[in-house]
């Protein structure tokens, strides 16, 4: 069934940004959230991701009077097409929501989870009428200008709400994956998180300054990374023999380096060295101007890939 509403359960960071999205892609968007102020927070946050949103450009209808507030969830969800649900990282909660909406929206509705690392087959187990078309869709933060969606499905979840999901995803202009089967953090965080692993541990045994960890990435691989993935990076390093070649030449090197790396012990010193080095990288900007700046880069980052005839564009 065509979607035309949609439904925002938790309005944090990412649900505002969800949110924002959707409104600027011309939906109906009825949003709902327990926490004290949460309309005024949540108009607030979309104000200002509005003129982010203007530059890349808003498809017709697009309006800030599509947006409604509802204290309740029921009442919030009961007649939309969509739900895309970003309640705090915590199974039973996420449990009791999802029977709650199952109980009540029509079994052609789908119900989407940002979740980072939950698994929907846990998610869904309380959803006794249609649980089949529960998925994971989780978004790189903020949802509103990154493209990337990962979407999952748990035991119970049907073929067809994945490919429904994907389908209107990728009809927004998002760039989905498909995960064969689930796994905590599912793929993009476990990536991530395996970065930062090694950064910290570096930290941790002196090699290096955390800013200069950061440094090392931003312009370094990070650069890279913005146009293409590893696998198609360590392709292109190997010269005519592509990743062969490169894994023939660094593999044995690469499984010594792997092998030395422990999990960092992330102690209170460590957390305390981590916060400062954050504070003292940011130089007296505020976290609200260093988000702008970062956003208006990724703007300007994925119009170039936009722009690219080959490659880069996909």
């Amino acid at each position: 069934m065509p979607i035309n509403s949609v439904a925002i359960v938790g309005t944090g960071l990412i649900g505002a940004s969800w949110a924002a999205f959707f409104l600027s892609r011309g939906f109906d968007v009825r949003a709902t959230d327990p926490a004290v102020e949460a309309e005024r927070n949540l108009r607030a946050q979309i104000d200002r991701m509005w003129p982010d949103l203007e530059r890349i450009g808003l498809n017709p209808g697009a309006s800030l009077d599509r947006l409604s507030f509802h204290v309740s969830l029921e009442e919030a969800v009961a007649p939309v097409d969509f739900v895309q649900e970003n309640g705090p990282e915590r199974l039973p909660l996420k449990q009791d929501i999802y029977a709650r909406m199952d109980a009540i929206l029509p079994p052609s509705a789908l119900i989407a989870s940002s979740s980072s690392a939950l698994m929907m087959s846990d998610i869904q187990q309380n959803c006794t009428r249609h649980p089949e078309r529960c998925v994971i869709a989780h978004p790189f933060n903020p949802p509103h200008i990154l493209p990337l969606v990962e979407i999952v499905g748990g035991r119970a979840t049907s073929a067809q709400a994945l490919d429904a999901a994907q389908s209107f995803f990728e009809s927004l202009g998002k760039k989905c994956i498909r995960l064969n089967k689930e796994i905590r953090g599912h793929v993009a965080n476990r990536i991530a998180w395996a970065l930062y692993r090694e950064a910290l541990w570096l930290v941790e045994q002196g090699y290096v300054s955390a800013g200069d960890a950061d440094r090392a990435v931003s312009w370094g691989p990070g650069l890279r990374w913005g146009g293409m993935g590893p696998h198609m990076l360590y392709h292109l390093g190997g010269g005519e023999g592509g990743i062969a070649h490169f894994l023939n030449q660094f593999g044995d090197t690469l499984q010594e380096l792997w092998a030395q790396t422990p999990a960092p012990h992330l102690t209170e010193e460590l957390r305390d060295m981590l916060h400062d080095s954050a504070r003292k990288e940011m130089s007296g900007a505020s976290i609200d101007s260093l988000s702008r700046e970062r956003d208006r880069f990724l703007i300007d980052l994925i119009a170039m890939r936009n722009d690219s005839p080959g490659f880069l564009s996909r």
